[in-house]
């Protein structure tokens, strides 16, 4: 069983998934309105009270009290997929990388950093896995399922340090 629920953030309207455990929720998806992102499906089930952690936790990092999420992550992946959104999730609050980092951070080869870029387009958990903390390798911001403008906030929100 899916729920779902959507909140207002200063980049717009959240949906936020996810499947229902214990009192909350282990999150399977996070997009932002306008972006690339997920739809409600028919079966889901709306739930507001499932997400009340994920929702504090998102407003707290809006209003700068937070660098850093406690939530539990799930949602389906290749292998690649995978090592490459753990590898997201080790990025620092206020840093940003290159996706040449992340490939050699996984032991993959520099040819590889067009599938290292597929990989973290698929990431299903905006912000929270912070993808938009990977930057081009000459410092540009490049791609972001949310859009670079939402991107380039994101980062403005965190005070890192990025070409110009």
């Amino acid at each position: 069983m899916t729920v779902y629920t959507t909140i207002d953030s200063p980049l717009g309207e959240l949906l936020l998934a996810g499947e229902p455990a214990g009192d909350g929720v282990v999150l399977t998806a996070l997009s932002i309105e306008g972006g690339k992102s997920v739809a409600v499906q028919s079966d889901w089930i709306a739930d507001p009270a499932a997400f009340e952690t994920v929702v504090a936790q998102l407003r707290d990092y809006f209003d700068g009290e937070r660098t850093g999420f406690d939530l539990e992550f799930g949602g389906a992946g290749s292998d690649f997929q995978r090592r490459v959104w753990k590898e997201l999730e080790q990025i620092p609050y206020g840093s940003t990388v290159t996706y040449g980092e992340i490939a050699s951070r996984i032991g993959a080869s520099r040819a590889a950093v067009r599938a290292v870029g597929t990989a973290i387009g698929a990431n299903p958990l905006l912000i929270v896995r912070p993808c938009h903390r990977v930057i081009g390798a000459d410092g540009s911001l490049t791609g972001y399922a949310g859009g670079v403008d939402r991107k380039q906030r994101l980062l403005e929100l965190e005070q890192a340090r990025v070409a110009a």
